[in-house]
């Protein structure tokens, strides 16, 4: 049986917070109206197993990539057959251009890398769901100027802080 180490249970601790998981209401809305492999950039305490589920559910595959050492530990628990999680310890190293994804989250660190994994994302995801979108943390993020450009279709998600968008062009958001 797998023992989680204790700097993880503390870590465990400091992230089990509410505003870590703003992103969840949209990110569910938007599995269960797509369809096809999803992608998980940056894992963690909400999203990592509630997108294993999910997709588990539904039998779609998960590619999770993360670059910190804890939080892949932590999740490793989650790998099956129907999900696959990655160690990178550079973001151009996740090969995440191999396929049309249905879904794809983009909420990893470091924060400022983002924009790059959406500019990669831009034309091989149906829905890029994007994670601290709020316009006074744009200095931090540059998703205003840099990255919601290069899509046709937004939604802003902003029922709860840190906000969520999500991004497509190939698919009309406004039924969400």
């Amino acid at each position: 049986m797998y023992t989680i180490p204790d700097k993880i249970k503390l870590m465990i601790n400091f992230l089990y917070t509410p505003i870590y998981s703003s992103h969840l209401p949209i990110l569910i809305k938007v599995l269960q109206i797509s369809e096809g492999p999803v992608l998980e950039l940056g894992s963690g305490v909400f999203s990592t197993p509630v997108m294993h589920w999910l997709c588990l559910d539904t039998k779609r595959s998960l590619v999770t990539y993360e670059n910190d050492k804890e939080h892949f530990e932590m999740n490793k628990v989650f790998e099956t057959s129907t999900h696959e999680i990655n160690f990178v310890n550079d973001w151009e190293d996740a090969k995440i251009e191999v396929i049309h994804w249905g879904v794809a989250l983009v909420d990893h660190e470091p924060r400022e890398r983002r924009v790059a994994e959406i500019k990669r994302l831009s034309q091989i995801a149906d829905y890029v769901v994007v994670h601290d979108t709020e316009p006074d943390h744009d200095h931090i993020f540059k998703y205003i100027d840099n990255a919601f450009p290069l899509f046709k279709y937004r939604y802003n998600y902003k029922r709860r802080r840190p906000y969520t968008t999500v991004l497509s062009n190939f698919k009309d958001l406004s039924n969400i």
